[in-house]
C-alpha cells in the first residue's frame, strides 16, 4: 500500500480570493460525496472571525442572511433544499508523525433559516475530501496504487481513514452505490474509534432500551448519536416510501417527541458544551438522528427509514449506517431484535458485515468488533461511497459586506 504524499507546491495556481468584474470572488469546489452534495473550501482563504465566515457561507449557499424565510428556494446560491444538499466543509491540514492529515470542519445549513450548525460531521460528504485534496494539489496519488490519508473532523473529534485506488493508467477505481446513478471514483472510509464521540458512551443513557412516551427505543452513539425505534411500535413496517412517512403528520409528531425526549436522556450538548434544551432538540437539524427499523425483505440484515432528524433521508447516511450496524450487534437493542442472520461478535476482533436495506438499495457496512466481558468493543467501522467533482471555480459574492470583502482580500 502506498500512502498519499504531500505536494510542497501547495494549492493550484490562482486558488485565492480575488476581485473580478466589480465583486469579490472566492474559490470553491462544488462536490458530491455519497448521496450528499455541498461545497468544499480551503480554510486559510477564509475570514477568521466567525460572524464573517458564517456570512460568507450563507451567501454561498443562498440561505437567509438573518432570521427565517419559509419556502426559500436557494436560487441565489449553491444549496438545494434538504439538509443533504446544504453542507459546507472547511478544510485545512496538519502533520502527525510526519504524515499529512486533513482537518475537516462541517457547517450544516438549512434552506429556510440563517442558523448554522457546527456540531456534527457528515459521512457522505466526507468521502469527497480525499478527491478534493488531490485535485487542489495538497496530496499526490500514486499510479497503480492505493491513496490513503487520515481526516480529523473538528466537529466530532472522529478520525477517518479515506482510501482511493488508482489503476496503472492513473484512473480511479470506480463503484456504484445506492442512490447514485452510474460508476464514479470509489472511496472506502474507515471511522477509527467511533464510539461515544458525541456523548462519551456506546449507550449514552446507560441502558440497552429506554422507554420514551410509552415507546421502546435504543440510544446508541457510534459516529453519531441516534435513536432507534422498532417501526411496528409506531404502526409502520420500515419499508414505507419516505414521502408517505413525511406526509403522515401524526407519525412525524411522534418521531419529534421521541428524538426530543431521547435527546434529553442522552444528555446531548451544543458545540459550546451547554446541554441542549427541549426546544433546541425539537428544532435541531442534526442531532440526534432517528430511524425506524424493520425485518429485511431484500437480502439484507435489517431495513431502515432514516431521519436527519427533521426530514427523511432518500437512502441512508453512512454515519447513521455505522451506528445502526453497531446497534445490531448489541444484544437486546431495538435493532438487534429485528435484525436477521448477523454473525455474533467473538472474543477477538473481527470484521462483522451488516447490510442495511434502505429506500435506495443496500448500504454495506463493516464493523471491526469483539465481545469482551459481555461488552461490545468497537475498533472501527467502514463503508464504501463514491464521489465526484461537480464543478470547481470562483463564486462571485455580489452582496458581500465591506467587512467581508476586506477580510477575504486581506485589506
Amino acid at each position: 500500500m502506498n500512502d498519499v504524499t504531500s505536494n510542497s507546491s501547495g494549492l493550484v495556481p490562482g486558488w485565492h480570493a480575488r476581485r473580478w468584474l466589480g465583486s469579490v470572488e472566492v474559490p470553491v469546489h462544488y462536490m458530491r460525496g455519497g448521496t450528499s452534495t455541498g461545497v468544499v473550501l480551503w480554510e486559510p482563504l477564509l475570514p477568521t472571525e466567525t460572524v464573517l465566515r458564517e456570512q460568507l457561507l450563507r451567501q454561498l449557499m443562498g440561505v437567509p442572511a438573518a432570521g427565517s424565510h419559509s419556502g426559500n428556494r436557494q436560487i441565489t446560491g449553491l444549496g438545494r433544499g434538504p439538509a443533504t444538499s446544504n453542507k459546507v466543509f472547511v478544510m485545512n491540514t496538519e502533520r502527525v508523525d510526519g504524515q499529512v492529515r486533513l482537518v475537516s470542519t462541517l457547517a450544516q445549513l438549512a434552506s429556510d433559516h440563517a442558523e448554522i450548525d457546527w456540531s456534527v460531521n457528515c459521512g457522505n460528504m466526507s468521502s469527497a475530501l480525499l478527491l478534493w485534496a488531490l485535485d487542489v494539489g495538497l496530496l499526490q496519488a500514486p499510479v497503480g496504487g492505493v491513496c490513503e490519508v487520515d481526516i480529523r473532523n473538528t466537529n466530532t473529534g472522529v478520525v477517518t481513514t479515506a482510501r482511493m485506488q488508482c489503476d496503472t493508467r492513473g484512473d480511479f477505481v470506480t463503484a456504484q452505490i445506492p442512490g447514485v446513478m452510474g460508476d464514479y471514483p470509489a472511496v472506502d472510509l474507515f471511522l477509527q474509534a467511533p464510539v461515544g464521540n458525541k456523548t462519551g458512551a456506546l449507550l449514552p443513557t446507560g441502558a440497552v432500551v429506554d422507554h420514551v412516551a410509552g415507546i421502546e427505543v435504543s440510544c446508541v452513539d457510534v459516529a453519531v448519536p441516534m435513536v432507534i425505534v422498532d417501526a411496528r411500535s409506531l404502526g409502520k413496517t420500515g419499508h414505507e416510501p419516505v414521502a408517505s412517512l413525511e406526509a403522515d403528520a401524526a407519525f412525524m409528531a411522534s418521531l419529534r417527541t421521541l428524538w426530543t425526549e431521547a435527546g434529553l436522556k442522552m444528555g446531548l450538548r451544543r458545540k459550546d458544551g451547554v446541554p441542549m434544551t427541549r426546544d433546541e432538540l425539537a428544532r435541531s437539524e442534526t442531532i440526534p438522528k432517528i430511524c425506524i427499523v424493520g425485518a429485511p425483505r431484500e437480502g439484507g440484515h435489517i431495513a431502515v427509514r432514516y431521519f436527519t432528524p427533521q426530514t427523511g433521508h432518500a437512502s441512508m447516511a453512512v454515519s447513521g449506517g455505522c451506528c445502526l450496524a453497531a446497534a445490531c450487534l448489541i444484544p437486546g437493542t431495538t435493532a438487534h431484535q429485528v435484525a436477521r442472520d448477523i454473525a455474533a461478535p467473538e472474543a477477538t476482533f473481527a470484521d462483522l458485515h451488516v447490510s442495511i436495506e434502505n429506500p435506495a438499495g443496500r448500504l454495506d457496512t463493516t464493523v471491526v468488533a469483539a465481545l469482551s466481558d459481555g461488552q461490545l468493543q468497537i475498533r472501527s467501522a467502514a463503508y464504501r461511497r463514491s464521489t465526484q467533482i461537480l464543478m470547481r471555480g470562483h463564486v462571485p459574492l455580489y452582496a458581500a459586506s465591506s467587512e467581508l470583502q476586506s477580510a477575504l482580500l486581506g485589506s
